[in-house]
Order: structure tokens, then sequence, then C-alpha cells
């Protein structure tokens, strides 16, 4: 499975969901949301067969997203029955966490390999206020339940934002020298409400780096996880049984390297996270067609780079559509 560009794609993202327990003020505005009707929604069924059908054609790894994939019911359900696709080597889960302390040893009992979590702030209020909802949700202890659970490795995604909690950035990087967990500083990608008008909350990954340096000291060169499909680059404070990863969609863009595409939860195959193409998938399921050639004519009009620095966002409304 090569794209017009020869990238090799071997790699899906599946949202489950659109809705999310959570309204993340970068992510999803706090209301007027219409949800996707429940007919709509791709079964667990169905997602297995699109899985199943591109496992021949080179597909291999998947990660399951939302909106937040622990809110639809029996999610062990599913990654038990994608475990049990021959060809798929590594299973992943992105959540905010919320459920995770009480989900994890079911997750990983059903199959699940290891997983990324939103963390984007280690004070409570903080939390409550990013989150836009107070859950009591304490990202170390999730962190802790998902190591328990024997998830690895354990990554977690800090969204840096000027002004709100980019203070916190030393706090996390401090946890990679106790834990073996990767902490990865994400760019913030100005979508929904913040389309246009936030590029001066955009904190550069050259200057979380150099915070961090100037706290800990100067960085090791690491490859990060031994298991991972994204594109983070990674580095080591001295000593540090964890990593420090940046994500850098607007600094440093790593079109080059996308080795992934989307499947929507109502069945769209979207190439591009920010992209306009997509490939209706669930209609042609439903009608008992195979995916194969739907599959070729998406990856034929993948493009070669987001225009995200251009405001295209391809029609996104919410990070949450797609699972970011």
């Amino acid at each position: 499975m090569r794209d017009q560009f020869g990238r090799s794609i071997e790699y899906l993202r599946i949202s489950v969901t659109d809705r999310c327990n959570f309204r993340c003020i970068y992510c999803m505005p706090e209301s007027g949301i219409a949800w996707l009707p429940k007919p709509q929604i791709l079964s667990y069924e169905e997602i297995t067969e699109v899985v199943r059908q591109l496992a021949p054609l080179g597909l291999k790894r998947l990660r399951v997203t939302g909106g937040e994939p622990t809110v639809r019911p029996e999610l062990a359900t599913l990654i038990a029955m994608l475990r049990g696709v021959p060809g798929i080597e590594d299973i992943a889960l992105s959540t905010n966490g919320a459920k995770l302390p009480q989900m994890a040893a079911a997750l990983r009992a059903a199959g699940l390999d290891r997983v990324n979590m939103s963390s984007d702030s280690l004070r409570p209020e903080r939390i409550a206020a990013i989150a836009r909802r107070n859950l009591g949700f304490d990202p170390v202890a999730a962190a802790l339940a998902a190591e328990a659970a024997g998830l690895d490795p354990i990554k977690l995604n800090v969204v840096v934002i000027r002004g709100v909690n980019d203070d916190e950035v030393e706090d996390f990087a401090a946890l990679t020298v106790d834990h073996a967990w990767h902490v990865r500083f994400i760019e913030l990608m100005p979508v929904g409400d913040l389309a246009g008008t936030e590029f001066e909350r955009v904190v550069p990954s050259d200057e979380v780096l150099a915070r961090v340096a100037a706290r800990f000291g100067a960085l090791d060169a690491n490859d990060g996880p031994a298991r991972g499909n994204g594109p983070a680059r990674y580095q080591r404070i001295p000593g540090a049984l964890g990593s420090i990863g940046v994500i850098t969609p607007l600094s440093h863009t790593y079109c080059d390297s996308c080795n992934r595409v989307r499947l929507t939860a109502d069945g769209r195959l979207r190439t591009c996270l920010y992209g306009d193409h997509e490939v209706n998938l669930r209609d042609a399921l439903r009608a008992g067609e195979p995916m194969a050639p739907l599959f070729e004519q998406a990856l034929a009009n993948k493009p070669r780079e987001h225009e995200l620095l251009k405001l295209r966002v391809g029609g996104l409304k919410a990070l949450s559509e797609v699972g970011g």
C-alpha cells in the first residue's frame, strides 16, 4: 500500500465514536456539536471487516481513537476482535485517560498493546478548566494504572498552549526521570474555536526543548519508545528512565514520512487529518462491496502535505471528529 508519493501506508487510526466526556478547549466546542446518529456509526463487526480486508494489502498497525473511545460501550470487545485479524501486529489506544484506571486491565487482557493518554496539566483545577469538565481526573494515577496493567509503552501527550499550561513543561518533563514514560509535547493546532486567531498561543517545539534543557541540562539524543507509529522526535534527560518527544505540525512538518490514514466513526476514510479528500467506505461495506478498490482510490489522492499553515483544515470543526 503506497500513495502517489511512494509513502508506505500501514497504519490506520480508527475513530469509534465522535462523543467525548471532555470538552477540551483545543479539540471541540463546549456546546453545539451535533452527534452522529447511531445508525450512521460503524458497528464493531463493520470496523473489524474493514481491517480484515485491508490487512492483506499491508495494513499492520491500528490505533483506536474517538472522540473519546472509552465512552463507547464494550470497547474491550472491539479490541479482541481486531486482535484476531491476521496480519495486525500492533493495537494502540488514544484516550483522555479518565476511565483508564477502571478499564486498563480489561483492555490489556483483550489484546491492547499500548496507550497514548492526553495529559494537558498536572493541576486538578487546570485540568478541569482545559477540559471544561471536572471529573476528578488524575493523569499520573491513570498512567500508573496503565503501567500496572502491562500496557507498554505509555505515552503522555501534552498540547502546549501559551498562557494556559506552558508553565508546566518542566513539570511534565520531570515525570520521565523516575518513570519509563514518554512525554510528548504537541504544538497547538488552531482548529474549531481556535481557528485563525490563536497562532500567538503556539509554543514551538524548539522553545519547549530549550526550556527543558535549561532546567535539566543538555538533553541526550534518544530513539524514544521501541514501538510507535507517530511523528514524534525524542530526546532524554540524562539518566532518565523515560524520554521527551515533540510533535511539530507547524514548526517542522513531518508529512514526508506520513504512514497513516484515518477511519471516521461513520465510515469515511480520510487520507490526511487536514485534507479535504475522503472516501465513503461505510456504504460500500454495507452493500457487500470490496474495500480494496476504494482504498486504492483514496491513496491515489492522498496529498503531499497538510495546509494547516494556510488555515485550511479539511472541513474539520473539531479534532474530535477524527480523533486527532
